[in-house]
């Protein structure tokens, strides 16, 4: 093993702990760079460091300032330009702020994804929505978690919003507008994928216009109830007591779900979909590179996957 730590470069206060503790469990020398306060000198090339684990999320929590997602994008470049192994490094986390960039992976993958056209000002809304079906979402390009998500039902509503001022496009002042499709059977499915393999499956509840399923600890996942049992795309294997269940999907959505994270560049992800309730067709329409986990693995999808994230993150150390 390298004489070098691990560096762990993270944001949330809460999601990574787990990870912390397996790697202290296992007394592997890391060290953790906290993204507030960090700072790099770019024309230096030696770096202290074996490997840098990238957990920043692409979109940051209440305790950070939005340029910290420009500021994160520099930093590494900087560390794949002078060679340092980065596990979800510059690509990952480009595709992670950006759902047009997403949007772009769906489209030359073959993959079904909600009509959708980007804008860059608020007031291009209405003309940019002129030949899509309402109701519509206007999303910011850079999000996570559902934020800056607001759902119009009808073109004069989103006329009044552009007119008032109501519409925030988010960080990097990009938006996307899409059709709002209704999931058939009231639930959305996130499938991850560790080292370019399935790892597990999860779904979730579809909410009354809110547009937050981060299913981590510190979501707020208590308001899920349970989505009704066999409308998913697979097998049920288990169920959490938020109402977040797991299931199998079919193999042919784990490899159209692989192709994605691989297009994405990251070596662990997720990607959301849907069953469109007017066509019964899968729908994808959103790439997480970050993968914080789902709260109480063990109990909702009968493992915990943390250690196999960090038996990848060692592997990657000893390569």
């Amino acid at each position: 093993m390298s004489a070098k730590p691990i560096a762990i470069f993270y944001e949330h206060p809460d999601w990574f702990k787990p990870l912390f503790a397996e790697l202290d469990s296992r007394s592997i020398d890391y060290e953790k760079i906290h993204l507030n306060g960090h700072f790099f000198d770019p024309c230096v090339d030696a770096f202290p460091y074996s490997l840098v684990v990238n957990r920043v999320s692409a979109y940051p929590s209440t305790a950070s300032a939005p340029q910290v997602v420009l500021y994160v994008k520099q930093y590494l470049v900087y560390l794949e330009g002078i060679g340092t192994p980065v596990i979800n490094g510059w690509r990952s986390y480009e595709v992670g702020t950006s759902k047009a960039l997403q949007m772009q992976i769906f489209s030359k993958l073959g993959l079904n994804s909600p009509k959708s056209r980007v804008i860059h000002h608020a007031a291009q809304a209405v003309d940019a929505a002129e030949k899509l079906q309402f109701p519509l979402l206007i999303k910011p390009n850079v999000g996570g978690s559902g934020a800056g998500i607001t759902l119009f039902k009808t073109r004069e509503e989103l006329a009044r919003s552009v007119d008032a001022g109501e519409i925030d496009l988010g960080i990097d002042r990009v938006a996307l507008i899409q059709e709002y499709l209704k999931p058939k059977d009231d639930c959305i499915y996130r499938v991850e994928v560790l080292n370019d393999a399935f790892l597990y499956a999860i779904r979730l509840p579809v909410l009354a216009e809110n547009f937050n399923y981060c299913p981590a600890d510190g979501c707020n996942i208590d308001r899920f109830d349970y989505c009704p049992v066999g409308g998913s795309s697979g097998g049920d294997t288990d169920s959490g007591a938020s109402g977040i269940t797991a299931f199998v999907p079919e193999l042919e959505v784990i490899e159209k779900v692989r192709q994605a994270v691989a297009a994405a560049g990251a070596d662990i992800g997720g990607v959301e979909y849907l069953i469109n309730a007017a066509d019964d067709q899968l729908y994808f329409y959103d790439i997480n590179p970050l993968s914080n986990f789902v709260a109480n693995a063990t109990q909702v999808v009968g493992f915990d996957p943390v250690p196999r994230f960090v038996d990848f993150i060692m592997r990657q150390v000893l390569a």
